[in-house]
């Protein structure tokens, strides 16, 4: 079986409303954290950043405006399904992408294939993974404090 799905979409990183580029962003989805998509994006003269939220909140913002918190998505238009505005955010530093909504979508579908959402908690070795995830967590936070 197949353990993730990858594709590369352009977007426009909205600087200002005067500026922006076009950057590579890789867009991630892997078996062993099914509820999870990672996007990593090339900014110029700086190292990749990537950045892990729900499938479910990007598959929702395609289509509505949704999430709470360091991630909103929303469509660009409320009457057109064109494009797609992600915002990520941590403290008062936020950065603005918008991408085409078709590779979005074409991206999920291929998650869809992959771990119908809905399913995500039926692979056998999530809870696991899940467990070593958190044990690993506890162990960073218990040596650095």
């Amino acid at each position: 079986m197949r353990e993730s799905v990858q594709a590369e979409v352009m977007m426009s990183f909205l600087v200002s409303e005067e500026l922006s580029f076009r950057i590579p962003v890789e867009l991630r989805y892997e078996t062993c954290d099914p509820y999870a998509v990672r996007l990593t994006f090339h900014l110029p003269g700086d190292a990749p950043v990537t950045w892990a939220f729900g499938r479910e909140l990007l598959i929702d913002g395609v289509g509505r405006p949704c999430g709470e918190g360091d991630v909103h998505i929303a469509p660009a238009d409320s009457e057109l399904l064109g494009e797609v505005l992600i915002r990520l955010q941590v403290g008062g530093d936020q950065a603005l992408f918008r991408s085409s909504a078709p590779p979005l979508v074409a991206f999920l579908d291929r998650t869809d294939k992959l771990v119908p959402l809905g399913q995500e908690g039926a692979l056998a070795d999530f809870d696991a993974h899940l467990d070593e995830a958190l044990d690993r967590i506890l162990a960073e936070e218990q040596s650095a404090g």
